[in-house]
C-alpha cells in the first residue's frame, strides 16, 4: 500500500500530466480550424448538434471532412462503429456467440435477456450495421462518379434508402423492448445504448440529405 505522503507528493504531477493532456487535445483540435468549423456549423442542421460534434471528433478518418460529402460518410462510419458496438453489447447480454443463439442463465436478468424482444433487437441492430457499413461505402466509393450525374444521385438515393433503413431498425429495436418480458434494468441497458445509436444514426442522415448535386 502507497504511503500517505508519497501519494500526496505524486498529487502535483498527476495534476500536471492531466493539464498537459488537456493541453494536448486543444492543440489537435485546434490544428485544423476550418475543419473544425465546417463540422460545428454542418452540425448545428442535425437534430442532435452537440451528440454530431461529440461523435465526429471521435472520427478517426485523416484528413478531417472538408465537404458535406466526406463528412456524411464520416458520419456514416461513426455510425456503423457505435451500431457495432451496441450489438455486441446487447451480444454479450443474450449469451450470444458471434450474434447467433443464445445460452440459457439463470435468474430473472438472464432471463430477460435471453427474452425474444432483446434477440429480435439484436438483429435489429445487425441489421442496421450492414445498412450503414453499406451506406458509408456507397458514400465514399469511386461508383458514385461526378456530382450532378444520374449516377451520382441514384447512389446517393441508395445511401438515403439504407440510412433509413438502419435508423427504422433502431427504432423497431427500442419499441420491442417495451415489451413486459424485458425487466426494466435490461430495458434501460440496451435503451441507452441504442438510443445512442439512434441519434448519430439520425444525425447521419440528416447530413446525407445535405449532399447537393454540386457535391
Amino acid at each position: 500500500m502507497a504511503h500517505p505522503r508519497s501519494v500526496a507528493a505524486a498529487a502535483p504531477l498527476l495534476l500536471l500530466l492531466a493539464a498537459a493532456a488537456a493541453a494536448a487535445a486543444g492543440l489537435v483540435s485546434a490544428a485544423s480550424p476550418a475543419a473544425s468549423d465546417f463540422v460545428r456549423k454542418s452540425c448545428r442542421t442535425t437534430q442532435y448538434p452537440s451528440v454530431c460534434e461529440q461523435s465526429l471528433a471521435s472520427y478517426g478518418g485523416s484528413p478531417p471532412p472538408r465537404s458535406p460529402r466526406e463528412l456524411a460518410r464520416a458520419a456514416l462510419s461513426v455510425s456503423a462503429d457505435r451500431a457495432r458496438a451496441a450489438s455486441a453489447y446487447v451480444g454479450r447480454l443474450c449469451g450470444a456467440s458471434n450474434g447467433k443463439g443464445a445460452k440459457k442463465g439463470s435468474g430473472s436478468a438472464s432471463a430477460s435477456a435471453s427474452a425474444g424482444p432483446v434477440r429480435d433487437c439484436l438483429d435489429n441492430l445487425a441489421d442496421s450495421v450492414g445498412h450503414l457499413r453499406d451506406a458509408a461505402q456507397e458514400m465514399g466509393g469511386a461508383g458514385m462518379g461526378r456530382a450532378g450525374t444520374p449516377a451520382f444521385r441514384w447512389h446517393l438515393s441508395n445511401v438515403q434508402t439504407w440510412c433509413s433503413a438502419a435508423l427504422t431498425d433502431e427504432d423497431t429495436c427500442l419499441d420491442g423492448l417495451s415489451s413486459r418480458a424485458v425487466d426494466a434494468g435490461t430495458r434501460a441497458a440496451i435503451r441507452g445504448k441504442v438510443v445512442e445509436v439512434a441519434q448519430v444514426t439520425s444525425n447521419a442522415l440528416a447530413l446525407v440529405n445535405k449532399v447537393g448535386p454540386g457535391y
